[in-house]
């Protein structure tokens, strides 16, 4: 009896799991640039359900709602952009792992606030050496362009990609700051159903 209750328990988080991605995946086309970035840098609200769930369950629970959300869209697009899908999952991973894994110390209000500072500060600096290394050189390789020199790079990475994701984040945790007040008693309900 106890082992059909574990079963029926892991089903339904990878079916939430599931639904957390498809959530997700939706949240990435509701998107949209700012003002003063370069326009094919647009903030969205996909990494919301992934936070959701690495809170919920495990920081491991947020990865995968992030790796769902990147292979739907994938499947749903096409493969025109897989290194934009890897850098989305990349950015999402270093956002959420740190705040899930700073709230798990401690489930507190104050860890929150530090996971979602800290995932911000890991994403924004975490994309910008990664895009300087790896992800601009292998997008001039992919689209046929001509390799980016140091300072474009460089230039690219201050000027777009750092300030981008740090405006991200922040706008991320504005909203999801309220939004989990009002979850919380909803999670920890279900948190503790999942326990059991």
């Amino acid at each position: 009896m106890k082992k059909a209750t574990k079963q029926s328990s892991r089903l339904l988080k990878l079916i939430i799991l599931a639904l957390f991605g498809t959530i997700s995946m939706v949240l990435m086309f509701l998107n949209f640039p700012l003002p003063f970035l370069p326009p094919y840098l647009k903030i969205d609200f996909s990494d919301v359900p992934a936070l959701i769930a690495g809170i919920l369950f495990t920081p491991i629970a947020g990865v995968a709602v992030e790796g769902i959300k990147n292979l739907l869209y994938l499947i749903y697009t096409g493969a025109g952009d897989p290194i934009g899908v890897i850098a989305n999952f990349t950015a999402g991973t270093l956002f959420v792992l740190p705040v899930a894994i700073i709230y798990h110390r401690m489930k507190s209000a104050k860890n929150l606030l530090t996971g979602l500072i800290v995932g911000t500060v890991a994403m924004a600096f975490g994309m910008g050496i990664l895009n300087y290394l790896v992800i601009l050189p292998a997008y001039s390789l992919f689209m046929g362009w001509e390799s980016m020199s140091s300072t474009v790079k460089l230039s690219t990475v201050m000027v777009g990609i750092l300030p981008f994701n740090l405006i991200k984040g922040i706008i991320v945790a504005m909203l999801f700051i309220p939004l989990f007040s009002k979850l919380k008693p909803w999670l920890d309900r279900k948190r503790l159903s999942f326990q059991t």
